[in-house]
């Protein structure tokens, strides 16, 4: 399922500045945090690939069920 988002271009003097904001959910879902640093790939013109630098462990446990 994917999460419409708006891209937003703030007009500056002398730059331009897009900003692409994350839904509250996806946020959380990803556990991300204040000043997290990610970094953006461009794959091909319809692809952009977010990478996370630090991830922090899940908050789930791993069941290890035995072979």
């Amino acid at each position: 399922m994917g999460t419409p988002t708006k891209i937003q271009l703030i007009n500056r003097k002398d730059s331009q500045q897009y900003y692409v904001n994350f839904p509250m959910q996806v946020a959380q879902a990803l556990d991300f945090t204040k000043g997290e640093i990610v970094e953006w790939t461009i794959h091909d013109r319809s692809t952009i690939v977010l990478t996370r630098r630090d991830v922090p462990p899940s908050p789930i446990e791993e069941k290890k069920t035995p072979r």
